[in-house]
């Protein structure tokens, strides 16, 4: 069995992980007594908690952090703010990640405290999920944006207060074929063709992410949109 640690609670609690994570921030990173510690980024992947949802199309965010989470030898081993919660130190940048709990729709209820704990702007904070509207395996990484339709990024939004410019990985999932039911189509797990392009995509992933860190937001857009521009695959 999994062994957590519950956090993100109110009262003497949350003040001793608010004094802990700001000495974690500004004693493992900072070079010197003058030297300001890197801003730290927040990484969120979008889906649904549960073993019956494990591979299904609309688990790739959580997909998305395991495999960055597991490239860089970080734990999720912490329930924080009723999310699956990692944190290490990637290109000598504090990174934190977060698998909401919440299931899909509430996503928001997670995502919104951890921001707002951790005191980092919307432009320090990077969602992965699935996109219907990008063929299967295919990413775009974005700075800002709408939810189109997604009830998981509408739920983030509400709970960021209406704002929504923040950074998104796209993970593409494709169409449903014919006439099936989204609904049906989005808790599906992948066939095996699909299943090898998105574990290719989740490769790429990891390495849109290291770049993110390293480079920053506009720079990796650039050059992995361009990367992508011409990918294309069907279920």
């Amino acid at each position: 069995m999994l062994n957590v640690q519950l956090t993100c609670k109110v009262g003497t609690g949350l003040e001793m992980l608010g004094r802990a994570a700001r000495r974690w921030i500004s004693t493992s990173f900072a070079e010197g007594p003058f030297v300001e510690a890197p801003r730290p980024w927040l990484f969120v992947g979008l889906g649904n908690p549960g073993q019956k949802f494990q591979g299904t199309r609309h688990n790739v965010g959580f997909e998305m952090i395991d495999a960055f989470a597991e490239s860089e030898g970080i734990s999720m081993d912490t329930v924080h703010c009723k999310a699956l919660f990692g944190k290490g130190l990637v290109e000598n940048t504090p990174v934190f990640l977060a698998k909401p709990q919440t299931y899909m729709n509430l996503s928001g209820e997670s995502s919104g405290p951890l921001a707002a704990y951790y005191k980092l702007p919307l432009s320090r904070v990077l969602l992965a999920f699935d996109d219907m509207d990008l063929p299967c395996g295919v990413l775009r990484l974005q700075p800002k944006g709408g939810h189109g339709g997604h009830n998981g990024l509408k739920s983030v939004i509400y709970h960021f207060r209406g704002n929504s410019e923040f950074a998104r990985l796209r993970i593409g999932i494709g169409r449903p074929p014919g006439q099936m039911d989204p609904k049906a189509f989005l808790l599906q797990k992948f066939n095996a063709t699909a299943r090898e392009r998105i574990d290719a995509a989740l490769k790429e992933g990891v390495e849109v992410l290291r770049h993110l860190i390293s480079k920053g937001l506009a720079e990796s857009s650039r050059r992995f949109n361009n990367e992508q521009k011409y990918k294309h695959c069907n279920l």
